[in-house]
């Protein structure tokens, strides 16, 4: 049975679940790699969920305020084994529930093009492709994306 809880970033599963997600990251982006590293540091997150199948925890996403009027989602990641089942957009959901309760309006994102998957999960859920923004502004691997929660 899946339980999706809301924690912070010094959740331990969360931490665990991130460091599977940068071992994944660091394959698939290969040498930019070490660009990404600064921008998805999980000091300080304040909104985290983790969710779990039984009490093993297979996914993971967060957000953190990016200006007053939004929240930028980070660490999004599913285990390979539960991928393909929903998760990830539960996660997702519950992630821009959060924030619109919080009373923001927007939710943006950035992702990379080595990650087709999460594109089609952004596109799925209603993410609209944006220019890039802040220091993914000139970055060639990278789709930042919007969606309004208001």
């Amino acid at each position: 049975m899946l339980h999706l809880k809301r924690t912070d970033s010094a959740d331990p599963d969360f931490q665990y679940l991130v460091s599977l997600l940068d071992e994944d990251l660091s394959i698939r982006d290969g040498d930019e790699h070490a660009f990404y590293a600064p921008f998805n540091t999980i000091q300080n997150i304040k909104n985290v969920i983790v969710c779990y199948n039984n009490s093993v925890p297979v996914a993971c996403g967060a957000f953190k305020q990016y200006d007053a009027t939004k929240v930028e989602i980070k660490r999004m990641f599913v285990l390979p084994a539960f991928r393909k089942q929903g998760i990830a957009l539960a996660v997702l959901k519950e992630l821009e529930s959060w924030a619109a309760e919080l009373n923001y309006p927007e939710c943006i994102l950035e992702t990379g093009k080595k990650q087709p998957e999460a594109i089609s999960l952004y596109q799925k859920a209603g993410y609209q492709i944006i220019k890039n923004y802040g220091q993914y502004e000139n970055v060639e691997n990278s789709i930042c994306m919007t969606k309004s929660i208001s």
